[in-house]
């Protein structure tokens, strides 16, 4: 072939792959365009602040319930917390009880759902919007949204539905309907579907395709720019992999990823903050000082307080009523046990893992000081970053100033992030779409298929109105989840009983 015909094909192999881009990029457009106009009202509604603030109301509902919880059990998120680390080693675990996978595997499957990009570029948004001071009220909403997750995950085991085979179902759903139905309580089964609906638009919009998009961004950072479908074709293989076992075999892969991505990640930002024993003392007098003066970031103390509370919200997901759907596989038969394993959740992920983000930030000395005022120098409501960054990539900047090379390791945490989410919110829509349409394996099959062509779907495009509705729709699942919640408290508070009692009975004993 001569070397004109060599150019010519080439030309017009780059104006095909052209042509296609162009095409991609207006298919995206078009479905921006049609979901933005048409859910657009909806995503505004979820995260709409109140009048004349910046506070999303859906945010507060989430505090607030975690306030209620807290009082109206005690505070049992303090005193049940050395039972709660007992039931994870197993010391009180029947191998006899119903269920399909133990207590560690479901507190795994769980944060595997939770733990993730809010971790690692959340708390970076929080923290360069409200300065240090948002990590203490993120501490707090972690702290209070314990009990969430134990009244939420307590009524998931309570009224799950056990069949014949030995497999379970559980979830918001269906203590919704039949903890309603107990009550005498009307409108149980209309918000049972409600939910379902949001789990589901959830799950392949926040759970899913936002995640394979995120994942291959960064390695498209690493490698270089290439076509997204090849990442969500392998992305959709591994998922397919492990879900197709059912939670089992989700539990199986999230019992070794989760500890192994925690671990990783929560011992890097270990060493830093040792690197800089001499500056922990100074962080955290940032930390207080921030939270009740603002030192003078935009906002000051409320601009603090809400991006503290708003990561909490987003990361944990106490009051969503996800993790109750995890837990509810566990093998137990007294409920209240996986309400005691569940508050460990938003302590590792936001009272540790996010609060180990945001020291590593401080100390590294990212958020740039005024050495005049002592105040953070702020520019367009944002504290001015070391080198302009935000997001993950501030993130990436605090680790990469202690080791060069983090950048690498934080790009497989967030393709292990993205993955473990993916299998874990695969379950949750899982149940919600059986619940919907019934059990069986055709069915299961069927979802589990359109899941993983989500996943196809989420690497190659860029979908951002698909996404902030689908977010929305998770945060629409706390708006059911949370009104059950309050109906069935009580329920939970006579579990909570009953279980002290069996324990000082010695009817409840250990097994290991």
């Amino acid at each position: 072939m001569s070397n004109v015909m060599k150019r010519a094909a080439l030309a017009g192999a780059t104006a095909v792959l052209s042509a296609q881009s162009a095409a991609a990029a207006s298919i995206d457009e078009v479905v921006n365009q049609a979901f933005a106009s048409s859910t657009g009202w909806f995503v505004s509604f979820i995260f709409s602040p109140f009048p004349g603030t910046s506070f999303p109301w859906i945010v507060a509902w989430l505090v607030i319930a975690a306030v209620v919880f807290s009082a109206y059990f005690a505070l049992v998120q303090f005193r049940a917390f050395p039972h709660s680390i007992a039931l994870v080693r197993g010391d009180y675990s029947d191998p006899n009880d119903a269920g399909e996978v133990s207590h560690f595997q479901a507190l795994a499957t769980a944060l595997s759902g939770t733990v993730g990009l809010g971790n690692i570029a959340g708390v970076a948004v929080a923290v360069s919007i409200g300065g240090p001071g948002a990590t203490f009220w993120m501490i707090l909403a972690g702290l209070l949204g314990m009990a969430t997750k134990f009244a939420e995950c307590t009524l998931g085991v309570k009224y799950r539905n056990e069949y014949e085979d030995g497999r379970v179902s559980g979830g918001p759903m269906y203590y919704l309907t039949k903890g309603f139905a107990e009550r005498g309580l009307p409108g149980g089964k209309v918000l049972a579907i409600l939910f379902s609906i949001f789990c589901i638009l959830g799950a392949l919009g926040g759970g899913n395709m936002f995640q394979a998009n995120q994942a291959h961004q960064q390695i498209a950072n690493i490698t270089g720019d290439y076509p997204g479908w090849i990442t969500g074709l392998v992305f959709a293989g591994a998922v397919f992999a492990v879900i197709v076992g059912g939670i089992k075999s989700i539990a199986r892969v999230t019992e070794k990823v989760v500890p192994i991505m925690g671990i990783m990640y929560v011992t890097a930002a270990l060493i830093i903050i040792a690197m800089n024993a001499d500056m922990i003392g100074w962080a955290i007098g940032q930390i207080f000082a921030g939270a009740f003066t603002g030192l003078g970031v935009a906002g000051g103390v409320v601009g603090a307080l809400i991006q503290g509370f708003k990561r909490a919200a987003f990361s944990n997901e106490a009051g969503v009523g996800s993790a109750a759907i995890a837990h509810a596989a566990v093998r137990t038969k007294e409920p209240i046990t996986e309400g005691f394993v569940s508050l460990l959740e938003p302590f590792i992920d936001t009272v540790v893992i996010c609060t180990m983000t945001a020291l590593v930030i401080i100390i590294t000395g990212q958020l740039t000081i005024d050495p005049s005022t002592g105040n953070y120098i702020v520019e367009g409501g944002k504290i001015v970053t070391a080198n302009g960054s935000s997001g993950v990539a501030l993130t990436s900047d605090a680790f990469a100033s202690a080791f060069s090379w983090f950048p690498y390791v934080l790009a497989l945490a967030v393709i292990l992030f993205a993955f473990s989410t993916m299998i874990s919110w695969s379950y949750y829509g899982l149940k919600a779409w059986t619940y919907l349409f019934g059990e069986g394996k055709t069915t299961e099959l069927t979802f589990k298929i359109i899941f993983c062509v989500f996943v196809v779907i989420g690497a190659a495009a860029s979908l951002g109105p698909v996404i902030d509705f689908s977010d929305a729709a998770i945060f629409a699942m706390a708006v059911v989840n949370i009104i059950g919640l309050y109906a069935l408290m009580p329920i939970v508070k006579r579990e909570l009983e009953s279980y002290r009692a069996k324990l000082a009975s010695g009817e409840i004993r250990k097994f290991s």
